[in-house]
């Protein structure tokens, strides 16, 4: 979802003059001095600040419903090999490690090279913040696929060694039983490690993926098509940047045995507004250029634009957990002896 208004060679562009059209038109969005308090002091930020509030607030509800200390559905959720176990039995946990450390190294060279292309200035990009949150859940993914690969080696290990002992190979009793004894207790304790390791990953996941959905869905539906700046080249690397992490997201869904709760677009909504406030607090000591035309509250309909952001997280949300299900459904349907729905 960037734009390139931090360019200072983009000339105006030659189009009507109307709200939609600026807010189409993505060129440097200078506006008065938001460092002064009268550019805060007015209906429209507090409108545009409701928007915001009502947004936190419902995802705050949302979040103590459904993931309370008292709330089953929690409890039921801390499995911790939906984080690096395959949604087909067939499909060794090595290839979907294998995939998650590739990703993070595409993503990981994706970011490095813009942020050498365009400077620190993309850290004010709704887009850079996305690529920085799939960069840490393929890390965060590589990790803990890496750390379930090594449980399951060990437990197949050990469980050829029981096999070796019942097959009359000699062993010690009592040093069996200290053994199975220890391994018993590190593996109570690993595995409640790993489940919760893999809820906290359950949700930078869902986080993503929504953000990702956004992202890409707003630039490549709403923005492109109506840039229209002299002097813009679409480079190869905006085209990396706006449609990679996707395409690597969808790849690593098809194969991960993740759930996608509707409540969950909470913390994607809380993503957000922290986003949001960032913007508000940098504008209010700086006064500079704001990245997105519509986040200056003192542009035309700011208000409404806000809350057309704030509605579009339904439907971006939506359309991912739709993939998420569709998946589901069609490896329940295609390969029942070997489809694995872990929850």
């Amino acid at each position: 979802m960037k734009t390139p208004t931090f360019l200072p060679r983009l000339a105006a562009p030659n189009i009507r003059n109307s709200s939609f059209h600026a807010f189409c038109r993505m060129d440097v969005a200078f506006s008065g001095d938001t460092t002064h308090l009268s550019y805060w002091v007015n209906w429209e930020f507090l409108l545009c600040l409701l928007s915001v509030i009502t947004s936190v607030i419902t995802s705050s509800i949302l979040i103590w419903r459904y993931e309370g200390s008292d709330n089953t559905e929690r409890a039921s959720s801390l499995y911790d090999g939906e984080s690096w176990m395959p949604c087909l039995k067939g499909l060794s946990p090595f290839w979907l490690l294998a995939f998650r450390f590739i990703a993070f190294c595409l993503i990981l060279a994706a970011f490095i090279a813009d942020l050498a292309t365009h400077g620190t200035n993309l850290f004010y990009y709704y887009t850079q913040w996305t690529l920085i949150l799939t960069t840490i859940y393929f890390l965060f993914g590589s990790v803990l696929s890496a750390c379930g690969c090594f449980r399951k080696d060990k437990m197949y290990n050990a469980h050829r060694k029981d096999i070796d002992t019942e097959q009359g190979i000699y062993m010690p009793l009592n040093h069996t039983r200290n053994d199975n004894a220890v391994n018993l207790k590190d593996e109570c304790y690993f595995s409640q490690t790993a489940a919760i390791w893999g809820y906290i990953f359950q949700i930078v996941f869902q986080m993503t993926a929504g953000a990702v959905m956004l992202t890409d869905g707003v630039y490549w539906l709403v923005i492109f098509p109506f840039l229209n700046i002299t002097d813009y080249e679409m480079s190869f690397l905006t085209v990396v940047v706006h449609s990679v992490n996707l395409v690597l997201l969808l790849g690593d869904t098809a194969m991960n045995s993740l759930r996608f709760p509707w409540f969950r677009i909470s913390y994607f909504i809380l993503f957000t507004s922290l986003y949001v406030i960032f913007e508000w607090i940098v504008h209010a000591i700086v006064a500079t250029w704001w990245p997105y035309p519509f986040l200056d509250v003192s542009a035309p309909y700011a208000p409404m634009w806000y809350w057309i952001v704030a509605v579009l997280h339904v439907p971006c949300y939506a359309v991912f957990g739709v993939f998420v299900k569709t998946k589901y459904f069609i490896l329940s349907k295609w390969f029942p002896d070997s489809y694995q729905c872990l929850r």
